[in-house]
Parts: structure tokens; sequence; C-alpha cells
């Protein structure tokens, strides 16, 4: 029976019963005929057999995998301190970690921070899912190598960013013998494990992505391009913490920034800083940006449009992770210019989806930004409250407001 002749049928009973009155417990073996047109044989089918339980599973297969690797899981909205937030012993890994799993990750990517004991190294290990480091304390080396191919070493210190390649070998070490170490990794692990739900493919794949590295010379080095639109191409950032970031007036008064591209990575990671008694304005995107506080002292508003805000103050070392489509806004309310790193799935380079990037375009024009005129006048008045408390002065330029 031809799809059109279904299709009327349905127009006069309803689908149910139509299949219903033909008895038909299945439509199967749907084939493409020479005129473009789709046909379908309808046969029978023997009943399933009924199951008492249903086949919804509340968890995922990155829940599950990370559950069983004996760490701690750190879930909500925010952590207040990366640097004294207690690990536990990480067999796989050869050393101490946290999962971080934020709600506004999204199953996109997550974090987690891992602790090298003083002198020693991590185990050597690979992955299919891309992932990012930055060195949180200490000083050490990092190897890196695929198969059949030369080995690269590289140190880092504290404020050192970089990106491991897509399913290369590497081994992290502790350069220090009498202090531990700690490294924040945000990695696309949720994605890749729901997508594939084999912990063995995804941790021990031996396909080399030569394309991305094959153990070149100065692979590490640190050097790259700067393009006009303030993103560096590097695979090392010595220090981030003392970068000199590009002016970027659209995102607020006085701010600056820089993006990183590393590794032939689909990850991003950019670098803001802006002054004392300033804050940005308020923009949306997508999951998944990590924003770890490198310096100041302040706090971010986030809101779903139409919603309540919530406030998270922050300081060097917290992380929040806006969820997706929420307005977020930071505030610089101390006594000296804040600056924060922001690691994500979302490459300028690599993208997910096309389209221009509008993080910086008026609402009114079709981006993700809310121009000072636009907000809510509570939020310059809790700001320059906020400023008060903490004896910092204003320096936001007075609001004019269009008339309704």
């Amino acid at each position: 029976m031809s799809i059109r002749i279904l299709r009327m049928l349905e127009c006069w009973v309803g689908t149910r019963s139509v299949l219903d009155a033909l008895s038909i417990s299945n439509v199967e073996n749907i084939e493409q005929s020479s005129g473009g047109c789709s046909m379908a044989e309808i046969v029978n089918r023997p009943s399933y057999e009924k199951v008492e339980s249903k086949v919804e599973i509340m968890d995922t297969p990155y829940d599950r995998w990370i559950a069983s690797q004996g760490i701690d899981i750190i879930r909500g909205f925010f952590v207040e301190d990366l640097y004294t937030i207690p690990l536990k012993k990480w067999d796989r890994v050869g050393g101490e970690g946290v999962c971080i799993m934020l709600d506004g990750a999204g199953y996109m990517d997550d974090a987690y921070v891992t602790g090298i004991p003083p002198g020693k190294s991590l185990n050597p290990q690979r992955h299919i899912y891309e992932e990012l480091v930055y060195v949180l304390s200490g000083r050490g080396a990092t190897t890196v190598w695929q198969d059949g191919h030369g080995k690269q070493t590289f140190e880092w210190q504290a404020g050192s960013l970089f990106a491991v390649p897509l399913n290369a070998w590497y081994q992290h070490f502790n350069g220090q013998g009498d202090k531990e170490t700690r490294l924040l990794s945000v990695t696309t692990a949720p994605l890749v494990f729901n997508l594939f739900r084999n912990p063995e493919f995804v941790t021990n794949c031996p396909f080399s992505f030569s394309e991305r590295f094959k153990g070149e010379d100065g692979f590490f080095g640190g050097g790259g391009k700067l393009y006009s639109d303030r993103v560096v191409e590097t695979n090392f950032v010595a220090d981030v913490i003392n970068i000199e970031p590009v002016e970027w007036a659209e995102r607020g008064k006085g701010n600056a920034t820089i993006f990183f591209e590393m590794s032939e990575s689909m990850m991003g990671s950019h670098v803001s800083r802006f002054p004392v008694g300033i804050y940005k304005k308020a923009h949306r995107h997508g999951p998944g940006a990590h924003v770890f506080i490198l310096t100041g002292q302040g706090y971010s508003l986030l809101w779903p449009e139409g919603k309540e805000m919530t406030r998270v103050d922050w300081k060097p070392g917290s992380i929040v992770v806006p969820p997706e489509g929420w307005f977020h806004q930071h505030f610089n309310s101390g006594a000296e210019p804040s600056r924060y790193l922001a690691l994500k799935i979302l490459s300028r380079k690599y993208k997910l989806q096309p389209g221009k990037i509008q993080s910086d375009v008026p609402l009114a024009y079709g981006g993700w930004q809310i121009e000072y005129e636009d907000e809510d006048p509570i939020i310059r008045e809790t700001f320059e409250a906020e400023c008060a408390k903490s004896g910092a002065p204003v320096k936001m330029a007075p609001v004019v407001r269009q008339a309704n």
C-alpha cells in the first residue's frame, strides 16, 4: 500500500485507527522509487514481548563513567575557590582530582582539577576528547607525543595555558619537590562519552590525528599569529595573568580581551580585563563557557530572559558557568583591575555552527548583548552601592535612557 493512500486514510479516520483496521504492527522496508516517491511495504509481525520496566534511563554514559572514577563530582552553579577545593585519589590518572560538572556546561564540556604530588608525575594518557589546561599553581613540564613520532617536552608555571592535541599521548610532571601542582582542565568528555558510549574507545583509540600534531619541534614554543579580531593562534601561553589583551570597547568601557586558538582544537579560550569601578555589558551565548577568575574581586549577575537574577560573588580561584541562553554580566567592585579566563567549547576557527559570533552586537540589531542604556536601572544602583562598600571609585559614564 502506498504512503499516499495511507495519508488519505489518516485524514478520514486518524493514524491509529488506520493501523488498527489494517492489523499492522510495524512499517518497514521503505524504499525510494525511481520517481523519487517514498513507497512502503506493509508487513505483519509477531507482537513484541511486553516488559514491565521502562526504557528511559535518567543518567548518561558520561555520568556513569565519571562516577566510576572514584573522585568527587561538584555540581551546581558556582565554585568559590579551586585553589583550595579538596581532591581525592584518582587511580586512572595517577594523582588526585575532582570533577566539576556545573549546570551551565550543558553536557557539552566539563572541568576537573588535578593535583600532582611533589616531585611526581601523572600517568601517560590519551583520549579522543579535547582538553584545555590552565596551571593553577606550581611549576612543571608536560611531554606530548604521537606513536611513531618524536616527543615534545615544554615547561610551565602558574598562569600558563595550553591545549593537549586530540588523542595525542601526554604526561604531566611536577617540577617541585616540596609542593603540589594543580591543573585546571576543561574538556569535551561529556559530549564524546555520550556520543560513543564506550570508555575503552574514548581513552584507548590508536588513531593519530597527525594533521593536528605529529611531534613537530617548537610546537609548544609559544609563537603564533595575532589576527586583527583579537585572536591569537598559538599552542602555548606562558602567562595569561600578565598577557596584554586588546581593547574591546563594544563589550564595555575599559574592557580589553584576547582570544586563543590552540592545537587545532574545536575548543577556545579568552582572557578579559576590566578596570576598577567598571562593569561589562550583559550578553548571552551557548553553554559551556567556564569563567575562571584570575585577579580582582567582584560579582556576576546571571538570569534567563524575563526571570529573576542570580548573583555570585567571586575572587581569584572562583569559577562560574553561565547556562545556555542566560544573560550574564561581570562587575569589578574591588580595589584592583579584574581579569578572568574563559575556557569553552567555542572556537572561532572551527565552529560547531555557521554564522557570526554576536557577543558584542546589541539585541536591537539581532545580537546577544544588552547595552547600558537598556539594562534594568537596579543593575547600576547595585554596582554603585557595592563600590561604596569597598571604597572603589565608580568610573561608569552616566546613562541616558530612551523614553518609552
